[in-house]
Parts: C-alpha cells; sequence; structure tokens
C-alpha cells in the first residue's frame, strides 16, 4: 500500500468470522532445525470461517513446520516443498512451534518504518514474517533483500492490498501472482505463505494460493496499530494475548506506523524475558 488505506469493513468482516466459529487452531509437528521431521502434520482440530469454505476437501498436510531459529535452517539444503491442499480456512495458530510467538508484519516495505523494526529485531536476534504487498516490494527492492538477508520469512499481501473476495478469479490471481514474481526475483525465493487483505477469503483466494504454493495465514492477536491507538495500547494488546502459538498481527506500512515502531523495543524484550521464543514457521 502506497498511501494510507481505510480499510473498508474490517471490523464487520471480523465479526462475520467469529460469530460463525472460534479460532481454527492447527496441530502441527515442531522440532528444533536439528532434528528430523517424525510424522504428518494434521489437518486443522477445529473449523472456523474466515470467508466462505473452498469447496475441495482437506487432504493430509505433505510437509512439517518447524521454528527457523537464527541462520540454523541454512544449513539444510534447500528444496521446494510439495504443493499444499487447497485449505478452507487460514493458520490463525502454530501451537506445535511450542512456548514460542510469531510476530508478522503487514503491507510494507515501507522505506521510513521498515528499516527501524528491521533494526529492532536484529539487535534482539529476532526473526518475524513480513507480508508484502507488490507494488511496496517493486518501489523498494533493496528493502526486500534485506529483510531477506537478515532471515525473516517473506510473505504475500497481494499486490495493491484489495478486497479479495469483491475480485474475479482472473483479478484475484493478477494480484497474487504478481506479488509471488516480484518477491522472487527480488528475494531469490517465491513466497510460500500469503495472507489476504482484511483477513477475506473466499474458494478462489485458497485455490490460487495453493496452485502457487503458499499456504494461508491470518493471526491471533490484532494490534489494530493501523487506528494509531496509541503506543501503550499496542504494547498492552500484545502482552495481554501473549500465550504460546500466538501470532500477532501488525504493521510497518500504509499509513504513520510510528506507533508501532516504538511499541516493538518495548514489548519485545518483556516478551523474550518471559520466556518466548520468538520464530517464525517454515516448510520442509
Amino acid at each position: 500500500m502506497k498511501y494510507e488505506k481505510k480499510q473498508p469493513g474490517r471490523r464487520t468482516l471480523l465479526g462475520i468470522a467469529a460469530g460463525i466459529g472460534a479460532a481454527v487452531t492447527v496441530r502441527l509437528i515442531a522440532a528444533e532445525p536439528a532434528a528430523a521431521p517424525t510424522g504428518p502434520a494434521a489437518a486443522p482440530r477445529m473449523p472456523v470461517a474466515a470467508g466462505p469454505p473452498a469447496a475441495a476437501p482437506r487432504r493430509p498436510s505433505g510437509y512439517r513446520l518447524q521454528p527457523m531459529v537464527g541462520r540454523a535452517a541454512e544449513a539444510a539444503p534447500r528444496r521446494r516443498p510439495a504443493l499444499p491442499p487447497v485449505r478452507t480456512r487460514p493458520f490463525e495458530e502454530l501451537p506445535d512451534l511450542g512456548h514460542a510467538m510469531v510476530l508478522t508484519f503487514d503491507d510494507g516495505p515501507d522505506p521510513v518504518h521498515t528499516p527501524q523494526i528491521l533494526a529492532t529485531l536484529r539487535r534482539h536476534q529476532v526473526h518475524a514474517m513480513f507480508f508484502l504487498c507488490g507494488e511496496m516490494a517493486d518501489d523498494n527492492q533493496d528493502l526486500v533483500r534485506a529483510i531477506a538477508d537478515d532471515g525473516h520469512v517473506i510473505g504475500n499481501h497481494s499486490w495493491t492490498h484489495p478486497l479479495m473476495t469483491g475480485l474475479t478469479r482472473a483479478e484475484a490471481r493478477d494480484e497474487i501472482e504478481r506479488t509471488s514474481e516480484v518477491i522472487r526475483r527480488t528475494a531469490g525465493d517465491a513466497p510460500l505463505w500469503f495472507r489476504a487483505p482484511y483477513g477475506a477469503w473466499n474458494r478462489n483466494v485458497f485455490e490460487i494460493g495453493a496452485e502457487l504454493n503458499m499456504e494461508p495465514m491470518a493471526w491471533t492477536v490484532d494490534t489494530l496499530d493501523w487506528e494509531t491507538p496509541g503506543t501503550d495500547v499496542i504494547i498492552g494488546r500484545v502482552l495481554d494475548g501473549a500465550a504460546p502459538g500466538v501470532v500477532v498481527l501488525s504493521h510497518d506500512a500504509g499509513g504513520d506506523r510510528s506507533q508501532t515502531v516504538e511499541a516493538l523495543p518495548r514489548y519485545l524484550p518483556r516478551l523474550i524475558d518471559q520466556g518466548y521464543r520468538l520464530t517464525v514457521p517454515y516448510r520442509t
């Protein structure tokens, strides 16, 4: 997103999802980087709506999720995992990563706020997930490379941050495919994760994501930092929501994200002091 976009119907979308079911919990296999995987990942335990469900039945996953700690994951040969199944719900929690949490940042990269967030994460030796908008990635390719070089996971967040459920299948594919391509061309690898803007999912989005070798990722804790509620409020939301497997949503672009930048170095040490590993999932 190149400029502040009012998030149309965000509370409505989240309210609909909450009214249909509780947060999806996905049972995953987790291990230290040096450990070998020990069995198939299980299917989601609880159905939860985050948009109309896909028609395709869920199939057993052909990969594992493991925490990436530092650059240890780079010691293993890089290989592309099997295409994922077509999901009917996004991942919202990653409980099998152990006593860990996942920090995610959407809408960037932004030339002002992203470097400051990267510096804080680097100082604390923490990795996060960055869901990039294609137009921002295309305009800030040096930052895309910096995110990748620091060992963070890069995800796809569409090209222009539209409401995906309002697009035709061709339009949705163009938004997603173009973004994957610019990330692949700039960072060296296509993304393996997709997050729908506004958390709006439908059958087309799930199917296109799977066809492009991406898993759908949502979140557990929304800081609502796009509302600029105040640095202390953002910190409180993260700390109040802290729990094993939690995925935290923040933003590094799309408007004035100075509160997000200020909050991160204040809550991050407190999470670490509470024994949380701030890590990222990766597919093998």
